[in-house]
């Protein structure tokens, strides 16, 4: 018996096929599940697309969500910051006033943010501020004193 396969309109072998004959279209989800489970060759087109669709990904979404994962941004503190222990588990911060960013008569609130930001770069972001007072040193400079805890 002969290796050549005879192409008739009812037979459907790939001997003797002309390589300009056109592929079976496939569905959008068929392609869709291709790109998903990465089928294709390297150079050709649908992984070109692939690719592009990953860098774009990795390169335009930092620009247009918030991850939350951008450096802090602070400022060179003017003022030394003395911490030292409450004998429990919690420390005792003092900073200058000079570098808490808070208006007199500030809101509560609004002063336990502002101190925690400005006691952020020696204590780091996990730190729960429980109380304060204002203090005068030697010097006569005002400074906040910070009881806060881990």
């Amino acid at each position: 018996m002969s290796e050549e396969t005879e192409m008739g309109p009812n037979n459907t072998g790939t001997a003797g096929a002309s390589p300009t004959e056109a592929k079976p279209k496939r569905s959008f989800k068929q392609i869709l599940l291709s790109y998903f489970y990465w089928t294709y060759p390297r150079g050709c087109f649908h992984y070109d697309v692939m690719v592009t669709l990953i860098l774009l990904f990795v390169f335009v979404t930092p620009q247009l969500w918030n991850y939350g994962d951008k450096p802090l941004s602070v400022t060179g503190l003017l003022h030394p910051i003395q911490v030292s222990g409450d004998g429990g588990h919690g420390m005792i911060v003092t900073v200058q006033a000079a570098d808490v960013n808070v208006a007199a008569g500030a809101p509560d609130p609004l002063v336990k943010k502002a101190l925690r930001k400005a006691i952020l770069p020696v204590t780091g972001d996990s730190v729960f501020v429980e109380r304060w007072e204002t203090v005068t040193d030697a010097q006569g400079n005002v400074a906040w004193k910070v009881w806060a805890h881990r």
